[in-house]
């Protein structure tokens, strides 16, 4: 019915934890949680920089790649200028309010107040922005 294992487990040994192999702590984990969440919300804030320029939106990227960097050791986050995805505006700020919370509820599981305050500032902005939207639209 099924095969049986055949190899040894490579995340532990009978003597406990395989040292080649590499291990990371949940602070570890979680920063590189937090930084891809930022890293994608200023990729769709960059696509809404160049969909509809904004000294806001130019504000909210460099304050995000500073959080990248700064989660990254350092490494400043690529960025590709101009690239734009078809959906339309709304759609960003949709996708940028969520990649927001996300980002949210992770910098506060690792208590890093300065991410959190962003993401949240974020995601009121992309909230009001959808609202306005929607109220131009009636």
């Amino acid at each position: 019915m099924y095969e049986p294992i055949r190899a040894k487990s490579v995340h532990s040994t009978v003597d406990g934890p395989n040292p080649d192999f590499p291990h990371r702590s949940r602070e570890e984990e979680l920063d590189i949680q937090l930084a891809g969440h930022l890293a994608a919300l200023l990729a769709v804030t960059d696509e809404l920089r160049a969909a509809a320029p904004s000294a806001d939106l130019d504000v909210a990227a460099e304050r995000l790649a500073e959080q990248v960097a700064r989660l990254r050791d350092g490494r400043a986050p690529a960025r590709l200028p101009g690239a734009r995805r078809e959906g339309g505006a709304a759609a960003l700020h949709r996708r940028a309010h969520a990649l927001a919370g996300r980002a949210l509820v992770v910098a506060a599981s690792r208590a890093d107040t300065a991410a959190a305050i962003l993401a949240a500032e974020r995601m009121d902005a992309h909230a009001a922005a959808l609202e306005a939207r929607e109220l131009a639209s009636h």
